[in-house]
């Protein structure tokens, strides 16, 4: 089941750049940059996401995060391997059509959510791991 529309816009091409930290994503009449830091703090995982509305997971210190590798998921999705050893969020065409034409609005809105939750994309600024689990760097249940 992939869900996808049939108007789903699908990459023609798709480039890792390790030294900017971003994908690109070329389209028949466009182009868009994801950063590496974006595609993992929306990750899709049930992780980040959680199981429901309410139960997101907002994403502490990744700022300086990598995507190792990219592995094609049938022909509907790819999978994202990060270097903080996320792996699990499966990124459809439709997501990733919608993460670039909504990229600013969705980013304005992280940094929202983290400056409300006194968090900071900075892994050096995260808690220390004693930190109860709700705020460990990485985990902020709201």
């Amino acid at each position: 089941m992939t869900g996808l529309s049939p108007d789903t816009p699908i990459p023609t091409e798709i480039r890792l750049h390790q030294k900017t930290r971003r994908l690109e994503l070329v389209y028949e009449n466009a182009h868009y940059e994801l950063s590496h830091e974006f595609l993992r703090v929306f990750s899709p995982s049930a992780a980040v996401r959680g199981h429901g509305r309410g139960q997101e997971t907002l994403q502490l210190g990744k700022r300086d995060v990598e995507i190792e590798r990219i592995e094609p998921v049938g022909n509907y999705a790819l999978r994202l391997v990060f270097s903080d050893g996320h792996d699990s969020g499966l990124y459809s065409w439709d997501l990733l059509y919608n993460f670039c034409r909504h990229r600013d609005a969705l980013w304005q809105a992280y940094l929202d959510r983290l400056a409300a939750a006194g968090g900071s994309r900075d892994p050096a600024e995260c808690p220390p791991s004693p930190q109860p689990p709700a705020v460990q760097c990485g985990l902020v249940r709201h």
